[in-house]
């Protein structure tokens, strides 16, 4: 039977209910796909409805569990006001149109009153906020949907310049998953076509079939980097100054800025090469390889997840306008290949059916990223994108379709905000990090305990999700607990559809007129979409005369709200002086073998497992320095906190820099060894913000210190069930 998740579509079979085989006929399928078996019905599943007694779990009836949770919900609301209601759902639960684990929860919380709200997401919250300033809100829109193809790219474009490479793994995941990874054969075709010059700290960020060229750049400093790019563009009479003149503002300001007129220094390659370890003579000759023919420019989103994060997307930008080639079919600049699935397929289909969430009456909103902050301070005002904030007294958070202790920094700050909570209601399907940490867990079926449909942007085939396997326990479908809340609480959530109905109900309201009804969809399996090629949606009319949605209707390269691209020195880099006890730069980016932290306890997770905890790299002279091997079990320290981890050793990395994948279960089981034995990267990394302007996070980077650790090795806990009674 055919199921979609975010990282592709698979087959599932069963034997005698439960499932036996997953499997994908792609050849180039995700690994995560090898998690599903074993993690179906791990012994972490939650069965029953459990409440909170001290250090232990009670196990009650969905009628007591519903009670409470709707008690809970009316004392706060009736007491505080519904702004004292979180809604924390972040959304990648189910590739689903229907059980979409976000658009249940806001509507339910909106049919009841409202509630705080979070906006952006962790992936590029810094962007997010950045961009509309400098080309407009809708172009930031389209320019994730609808950018340069990789089509184009592979036909017009001589030189695609990736500052953070193009990672293969990152290209099977996609928001609603999609019908076949058509990524890898694109990026194939660029491959025989278009030279790559990678600018990362590892040379495996770049897909192999890329052939890239490789230029080692220590983390935190590609701003650096870019700056001396454009200082070559302009005093070797490069830049385009008729573009400059025509389709930005600001161009002046930046020009004196990179020549050291503002403050003194000039952004020279050898300026930058003290700064990146990039060395300046190989920083030259590429400025004027990207002159001299058809050149993309383009940054993942992992950079901007740092301190100043805006500005390495700023820089990227503002490099591109003084090249003077935005616009221009398979040029310009790009934001997103190497980091989604879904980036650059070339199509944009219809819209897609979706689970209507009414309107939230409340208005106050935090970014994603600040809910230790919003919890453990509120009433303080923040500033936020050009605006001030004031943090609501939040009493109750509900949880569904995410797992902060994934997402978030700094896991002791977290502990201590959410244990503010008076109460903290989580929907799970397994005993997760967040689910230990709740008050009242829900137990929920899985995508494969449940009928769905699924789709991603730009895909190819809108697929039926029929269910595989009978829930779990007593875990129930997310649609029919809002139901049941509701009925207590005096609201109407399901407007007297089922889930079933619904279904069909969403897939009706959006039936174009040549699609099959709902039975005969359902019954073929799926439906092929249209594919509506495009090119550049954004820039392509830009360069033709069409306005962006900026003030000045240009690219503005120095705005009122952003100011220009600058280098602003970071605490956490390799120059600081905190470098000189944690003295390794850890990347903490995207795993290859789960989503997320989407069951790390599977198998396929648990293959990269070293010592069986999370592993993280090494050069082999940080390695030597330190007497390691592979295989060893180190600790790894930061400023914040600290985990074990086991050892890899890879000459991928540029000395100084260490590696480590985000998404492994927290387990705090040995806190007099360490605050994670499990290898959980947030224990490491730090809880600020990128900047006042977009207060997004900086998780990507954390200084640290790795030592072999000779102790008796703690066994891991992360993936046991709480006590129960």
């Amino acid at each position: 039977m055919e199921t979609s998740a975010h990282w592709g579509t698979y087959w599932v079979e069963t034997d005698g209910g439960e499932v036996s085989s997953a499997r994908s006929a792609e050849p180039d399928a995700a690994p995560a796909i090898g998690n599903v078996v074993s993690g179906n019905r791990h012994r972490s599943r939650i069965a029953r409805p459990a409440v909170r007694r001290g250090d232990e779990f009670v196990e009650v009836s969905w009628d007591a569990a519903l009670d409470l949770v709707a008690g809970e919900l009316d004392r706060v609301r009736s007491e505080f006001g519904n702004q004292a209601i979180f809604g924390g759902s972040y959304g990648w639960g189910s590739a689903g149109r229907l059980h979409h684990a976000q658009s249940q929860l806001h509507r339910f919380l909106n049919r009841i009153g409202g509630y705080t709200r979070s906006i952006n997401d962790y992936s590029r919250g810094a962007s997010q906020v950045l961009l509309p300033h400098l080309i407009g809100a809708q172009e930031m829109l389209d320019m994730r949907h609808k950018p340069t193809s990789w089509a184009d790219i592979a036909e017009h474009t001589d030189l695609l310049v990736s500052f953070g490479g193009v990672r293969r793994s990152n290209t099977w995941v996609a928001p609603g998953g999609h019908a076949r990874h058509t990524s890898s054969e694109r990026i194939r075709a660029v491959g025989r076509t278009t030279r790559v010059v990678s600018l990362s700290a590892q040379r495996d960020d770049a897909f192999a079939d890329l052939d890239a060229e490789w230029i080692g750049v220590m983390p935190a400093t590609d701003t650096a980097v870019m700056l001396a790019l454009i200082h070559v563009l302009i005093v070797d009479g490069l830049a385009d100054d008729e573009f400059l003149a025509t389709h930005t503002v600001g161009a002046e300001q930046v020009r004196r800025y990179v020549l050291g007129e503002v403050d003194g220094v000039p952004k020279t390659p050898e300026w930058a090469a003290e700064i990146s370890q990039a060395p300046a003579g190989v920083i030259r000759a590429l400025a004027h390889r990207m002159a001299a023919g058809r050149t993309l420019i383009n940054v993942v989103y992992a950079l901007q997840r740092g301190e100043n994060g805006e500005q390495p997307v700023f820089a990227a930008l503002t490099l591109a306008a003084f090249l003077g080639q935005i616009g221009l079919p398979g040029a310009g600049f790009a934001h997103g290949f190497g980091s989604m699935g879904d980036y650059g397929v070339g199509v944009a289909g219809p819209g897609l059916p979706t689970f209507p969430q009414g309107v939230n009456p409340v208005p106050d909103f935090i970014p994603c990223a600040r809910i230790s902050d919003m919890l453990l301070h509120p009433g303080e005002k923040v500033p936020y994108n050009g605006r001030t904030l004031t943090y609501p007294d939040v009493k109750l958070a509900y949880w569904a379709g995410g797992n902060p202790f994934h997402h978030h920094q700094d896991l002791r700050r977290l502990r201590t905000a959410l244990s503010r909570l008076d109460t903290f209601v989580v929907h799970e399907t397994h005993w997760t990090p967040t689910a230990k940490h709740a008050d009242i867990v829900l137990p929920v079926a899985t995508t494969l305990e449940r009928d769905d449909i699924a789709a991603g942007a730009g895909d190819s085939r809108l697929r039926a999700m029929p269910r595989v396997v009978a829930p779990f326990g007593e875990s129930r479908e997310e649609f029919w607990i809002y139901t049941e809340l509701a009925s207590r609480l005096g609201v109407d959530f399901a407007e007297g559809l089922d889930s079933s109905q619904w279904l069909e109900r969403i897939y009706e309201e959006w039936r174009p007129e040549d699609a099959p009804p709902f039975a005969a969809f359902w019954r073929d399996g799926g439906l092929d979409l249209p594919q509506e090629p495009y090119r550049d949606a954004v820039f392509t009319a830009f360069r033709a005369g069409s306005p962006l949605g900026t003030p000045s209707g240009r690219i503005e390269l120095d705005s009122a709200v952003a100011g220009h691209a600058r280098w602003r020195e970071p605490t956490q880099w390799w120059g600081s002086p905190l470098a000189e006890e944690f003295d390794l730069h850890l990347l903490c980016n995207q795993p290859t073998h789960r989503l997320h932290s989407q069951l790390d306890m599977g198998d396929a997770s648990q293959s990269t497992k070293v010592a069986g905890r999370e592993p993280i790299r090494l050069h082999p002279e940080d390695a030597a320095r330190r007497g390691l091997s592979t295989g060893d079990v180190v600790l790894v320290r930061s400023a914040q906190g600290s985990l074990l981890a086991g050892v890899v050793i890879s000459d991928v990395l540029l000395p100084g820099v260490a590696q480590m994948h985000t998404g492994a279960w927290f387990d705090p089981s040995a806190p007099e060894i360490a605050d994670c034995v499990n290898g959980n990267v947030n224990v490491l990394t730090r809880d600020v913000a990128t900047s006042p302007l977009t207060q997004a996070t900086s998780g990507a980077h954390v200084l640290v210190a790795v030592t072999r650790y000779d102790g008796p090795v703690p066994p891991v806990q992360a993936y046991d069930p709480p006590s129960t009674r």
